[in-house]
Parts: C-alpha cells; structure tokens; sequence
C-alpha cells in the first residue's frame, strides 16, 4: 500500500475500566501532519477529542500537542493531556526509558504539566496542572440557562453562585442543580441554546449536583445533544470556582460523570491558591483500547 501511515492508540480516559469514562485517539508520532489533516482525522474517528503529539517548539519541553473535536481545534482539555501523557508513558517504560516528572505539553493556551503516577514500575494515574489561572466571566439569568437544558427554574441552585462561564484555559458555563432528579432529567434544547450560546467563549453546559463531603456529580453537553463523559477542564474550572468562593485555601473534590450514559468516569479535581491567582488541576486514570495505523 502507498501513502504515509500514522501510528494511533486509543484508550478511555478517567477510569480503570475499559469501555467507561471518556475515549481519546492519541497519534503520538503526529509530525508531518498540519491542521487541516489533523481536523479531517478527528471527524474520522468522532471521539470527543483527538490529541496529535508533536516535537516541541522548545527543546526545554516535552512535546507539542495540538487537540481536535470533530469541528474545531481546542486550546486546552482535560482527558486528551491525561490520556496523552499515560500513552507516552507506557511507550517509554516498554521501551526502558525514563518518564518524564513531569511531562511538559505546549498548548494553544499554554504550557501544560503532566505528572504521570507510577507504582511498581507501571504508569497507573496522570494528573495535570491547568494552564490558566481561574477566570470568572459573564453570570447568566437562571431560568434561561436551566431552559437551555429543558429544567424549570427551580431546579437551579444559585445560593452559592448563579451560572457562570469559567475558565482555567477552556470556557464553560457552569450551573449547580438541586439535586441528582434534575441531573438526570437534562435534555439539550437547541431553541434555548442559541439565546444563550456561545458566550465569552464557552459553547457548552457543565451542570453538577453537590453531594456529601467534597463530591459532585456531573453532566456536560454541547447545543448538538452531545454529552461527554469526563470532561476534566471543565471539572478542574469548577473545583477553581468553588474554592474562590470558600474561604479555603485548597481544595480536593471527587467528581463522577457519564453515569447517566453509561460510560462512568472519575475525577479528581484539585484548586490551591497562590499569587496568581486560583490555580487547579485534575487526575485520573486511562486504560488502553486499540491500536492501528492510519493510512493517509
């Protein structure tokens, strides 16, 4: 056969459990590539993201990673960096190499740390630092959010915060809702979406429902009814949020998603404060799933 190939793996991000949590393509030997292939690959496989690791711009760095949904390249997002870096992890040990502490990935929105988590020899958790300080943008009406998600009003909690687009380097428009009846009754209306969204950069809804201790639960969904089932800049945009209107100086929240659609994942998220700002991250575990090549 002609043509370049390109190596890819894909595993599930955000679980111990293959075929939970969220699925991601890595192309770890992307060079050669440019944007509009990139874009075209990540229609093909039509996983949320598709992550494409490059050489690094600096030499100081580990690679170049460029992120793509099937529509649009992303400046940041959670499960594509845990994913990545828990690929190359597990190509370094097999090959008797060393891993990075920690991985350093160039980004649209910056560079991002990746700290692989090792026990035994085996690469079992990443956890990365969000490039961006916590940002707080446009606070919308709630009776409008909640009919962008087909809810009443009421099922709205705005004690705390009402819904806000956030940022930690990608934008979404965080609500909390009264309670997991709620959560599990969302249903994207398009009609109401578009009265609201995009705003200040977010194009999706990350709602979550608090529960005991430090824990949430969560659902995130874009205008097109498409839900994801982990998404860590989002979750690592909350844990930020949550802990700046606390008088905390650090917090750890426990975060499941995806249980409505069946693919459960888990998060855990982290946000400390620091002269910058509020910093935070989030950490989970992959699990690998298939491997081939790609044929251009």
């Amino acid at each position: 056969m002609t043509g370049r190939h390109y190596r890819y793996v894909t595993v599930d991000v955000f679980t111990a459990e293959r075929f939970g949590g969220n699925p991601l393509a890595v192309l770890p030997e992307a060079e050669g590539l440019d944007g509009a292939q990139m874009q075209a690959i990540a229609r093909e496989f039509n996983f949320s993201e598709t992550s494409f690791v490059l050489p690094p711009r600096d030499p100081a760095h580990s690679a170049h990673v460029r992120i793509f949904t099937p529509q649009r390249e992303m400046p940041f997002a959670g499960h594509p960096n845990i994913g990545t870096a828990m690929v190359l992890a597990w190509e370094r040990l097999a090959r008797g190499e060393a891993v990075p502490d920690p991985f350093l990935f160039e980004e649209v929105a910056g560079l991002v740390p990746v700290t692989v988590r090792l026990e035994q020899g085996a690469a079992v958790e990443a956890r990365l630092r969000a490039p961006l300080p916590l940002s707080r943008h446009a606070v919308l009406d709630a009776a409008g959010v909640a009919a962008c998600l087909s809810l009443h009003a009421g099922d709205v909690v705005t004690a705390a915060h009402a819904p806000q687009v956030v940022s930690v380097g990608a934008a979404f428009l965080v609500v909390e809702l009264a309670g997991l009846d709620a959560l599990g009754r969302i249903k994207p209306n398009p009609l109401a979406w578009d009265a609201t969204l995009p705003r200040d950069g977010a194009t999706s809804i990350y709602a979550y429902v608090r529960l005991p201790g430090d824990a949430l639960r969560s659902r995130m969904f874009t205008r097109s009814l498409y839900e994801d089932p982990a998404t860590g800049s989002a979750t690592a945009a909350v844990a930020a949020l949550l802990l700046d209107l606390s008088g905390r100086e650090a917090l750890a929240l426990t975060v499941r998603q995806g249980v409505e659609m069946g693919r459960p994942s888990l998060l855990h998220a982290t946000a400390w404060r620091e002269a910058g700002g509020v910093a935070a991250g989030v950490a989970g575990g992959s699990v690998p799933v298939m491997e081939g090549r790609l044929r251009l």
